[in-house]
């Protein structure tokens, strides 16, 4: 009984298996590499330089994070004060404010 039941669950294993070494090759390169990338080459402002602008803009406001979006070129700066969520568009090669959303 144990032989057929490792029998029937190999195949399935094996799949499972396969199936993630494939998703991890197939991976996009991450945006934060992109940033780091694109910040060390001298091509946009570097992360902490954007946080050093706009962090004091935003008075009371908790500070989440950020994201960048390297077709856009730009870093999204996640605010939440209360209860509200607040992200400010920056452009990476400029530091300018480029929009705000709630």
């Amino acid at each position: 009984m144990k032989n057929r039941l490792a029998l029937c669950l190999a195949p399935i294993a094996a799949l499972a298996l396969a199936g993630t070494a494939v998703s991890a090759q197939d991976q996009p390169r991450g945006d934060q590499g992109e940033a780091r990338r694109e910040a060390q080459a001298g091509n946009i402002m570097r992360s902490s330089e954007i946080e050093a602008r706009i962090l004091p803009t935003m008075r009371d406001a908790e500070y989440l994070g950020f994201a960048y979006d390297s077709t856009a070129r730009a870093y999204r700066l996640k605010f939440i004060k209360d209860g509200r969520v607040t992200y400010v568009d920056v452009d990476a090669r400029t530091g300018r404010i480029i929009g705000r959303s709630r």
